[in-house]
């Protein structure tokens, strides 16, 4: 791609009546808004609420304390919480307000909280405190709406000086009507109000202006091109996924994307190299591909589609063991999205479990889709023209040949993997197991693996079984010819015919009623997808099929991005 944005379009206009917000529509900034607001009215009214019912408390303490106009200075408090009650739980908790009526009911909600400061302060002049309290509790309410309701700078300073307008003009009639309660000339007394309100305002409105562009500092931050990022959802080597939306389309949408921190030559390439390869595919057990394109700040990205579903390791780690009917039906469609890669010449590299997506596609269950091509390898490229230097992949789902000589890595390394996650499908157990990554290339060239059915409980039919080892086998040659070959050698088990639309719709029933109250399974300690330097690979070869103490001659692993070196002998 270069430094084209493909396909990518400018984002969309932010709505006029809520710049501070890069949501698509107006609905959205509306709902947005009354969220917010509702939030501020309810801790104010419940805070008002609160600090009149203390006062009241603290009269009948302290009754010499008590103004000379209790009663009238409570009742007017209690008119007041009693609109702001009004407001927030008649009016905003169930009523869809317009944006400018939302903005409207802001504005009146800080007047009427001034009006409830304004006649307190005044009609409590025998009170000296009274005064620098409300203008203490008026700057409390102003600051908070700063941090909770969005807003534009100017927008909060009209709001702002119409809530401290009650206050200032209370200011004026105390001097005019009530000099003889004042400390100070009336002069003077009316300047210290109006001036400490002028820097109240001044104060929010510059914070108003701060978290203004923070607001919209991270809304476009979580716009890429016409998708706006919602959640992340995963993380892997080559990236991280997000949940996000389409402006215009409003499909469920992932986004996987590479942080500029991330993105290397060699990372670069891989990943538009994953995007280009996958958008090339369109079997329906091949997750689609919609967009892809680059920020302005260097975040390179590409659009999926949103797969609802699990993961076949989470699967695993949460049901247990699968029926081998289940199983077949898995792996036939794996093997059709594999045929369709073959075909076009490329090899996935990275089949594992977590790669295979379970999903209720429509009213179709137990539709599963390959993801994460970040490993693919075009296999009908000249080899003179591209020697391979590195592997990669799952050590617990890696092929012989993808460790001593990954220039021979074709279709029939995917089958390999292809038959370990059967294996792990039928016994919830790896293959092999080893203490480090050095351990699990090691027997996967050398160690032969055990039978399936002598590691679990469950049933597992013979004939597949004998289609698994003979996936499992050290020498391409003697695998399956390609996935079709293995789809058809699946279709003419007995087994095939036992898991059918219904049992897949029972499991899925169930399965969509517990997933939100059932916590995620914890992560089983695993080595993830790694690099081996296979720089001098005949030589590693050659000690890995030597005895145990030949380790020290194997190659060092990068797990995770980074080199580690082989084990000492024990």
């Amino acid at each position: 791609m270069g430094q084209v944005q493909a396909g990518v379009a400018a984002p969309p206009a932010r709505p006029a009546d809520a710049p501070w917000s890069a949501t698509a529509t107006r609905e959205e900034a509306r709902a947005y808004v009354q969220e917010r607001l509702d939030l501020f009215s309810k801790i104010t009214t419940l805070s008002s609420g609160a600090f009149v019912l203390s006062v009241q408390g603290m009269y009948a303490y302290y009754p010499h304390l008590r103004p000379e106009r209790t009663s009238l200075i409570h009742g007017c408090a209690f008119v007041g919480i009693g609109v702001l009650v009004f407001i927030w739980f008649g009016v905003l908790r169930r009523r869809q307000i317009s944006l400018p009526g939302l903005y409207a009911i802001d504005t009146f909600y800080m007047f009427a909280l001034g009006a409830m400061l304004g006649i307190s302060a005044y009609f409590s002049p025998d009170q000296r405190q009274a005064v620098y309290g409300a203008f203490i509790w008026e700057s409390f309410m102003v600051f908070s709406r700063v941090l909770i309701v969005p807003s534009t700078a100017w927008r909060t300073a009209v709001v702002t000086t119409v809530s401290f307008l009650p206050l200032a003009v209370a200011s004026v009639l105390s001097a005019l009507f009530q000099e003889s309660y004042l400390e100070m000339p009336p002069l003077a007394f009316v300047a210290a109000v109006w001036w400490l309100a002028a820097w109240a305002v001044v104060i929010a409105t510059n914070g108003s202006r701060v978290i203004y562009g923070l607001r919209r500092a991270v809304s476009d931050a979580m716009q890429l091109g016409q998708y706006t990022l919602v959640e992340k959802i995963g993380e892997g080597g080559m990236g991280a996924v997000y949940r996000a939306r389409h402006a215009m389309l409003r499909r469920p949408t992932a986004i996987k994307l590479v942080p500029p921190a991330k993105v290397g030559v060699e990372n670069l390439k891989r990943f538009e190299r994953e995007v280009q390869h996958m958008s090339r595919l369109t079997h329906p057990n091949t997750v689609a591909i919609y967009d892809y394109g680059r920020s302005p700040d260097g975040v390179f990205y590409y659009a999926m589609e949103f797969l609802d579903g699990i993961d076949l390791e989470t699967l695993v780690r949460r049901d247990g063991p699968q029926s081998a009917a289940r199983v077949i039906h898995i792996l036939r469609q794996v093997c059709a999205a594999l045929d369709e890669a073959h075909a076009m010449g490329l090899i996935h590299r990275d089949v594992k479990p977590a790669n295979i997506l379970l999903c209720l596609r429509g009213r179709t269950p137990d539709v599963a889709k390959v993801v994460d091509f970040g490993l693919v390898k075009e296999f009908s490229r000249d080899q003179d023209q591209s020697v391979t230097r590195v592997i990669t992949g799952t050590p617990a789902y890696i092929a012989p040949e993808a460790v001593t000589d990954p220039d021979q890595v074709g279709p029939r390394s995917d089958l390999y993997a292809l038959g370990a996650v059967a294996y792990y499908l039928l016994t919830g157990q790896r293959v092999f197991t080893g203490r480090n990554s050095v351990d699990l290339c090691i027997q996967h060239v050398s160690a032969m693996p055990t039978l399936p059915s002598t590691r679990t409980t469950n049933p597992v039919p013979a004939d597949l079984e004998a289609v698994i080892m003979q996936c499992l086998a050290k020498a391409p040659a003697e695998r399956p010819a390609d996935a079709r070959a293995l789809s058809a050698a699946l279709a003419a088990l007995p087994a095939a015919q036992a898991w059918d639309e219904e049992a897949a719709m029972a499991w899925w029933r169930s399965f969509d009623a517990t997933r939100r109250a059932r916590p995620r399974p914890p992560a089983v300690d695993e080595p993830g997808t790694i690099t081996v330097d296979v720089l001098g690979r005949a030589a590693a070869h050659e000690a890995m099929t030597e005895s145990r103490p030949a380790l020290r001659s194997a190659p060092p692993v990068a797990h995770g991005g980074r080199a580690t070196p082989p084990p000492a002998d024990p």
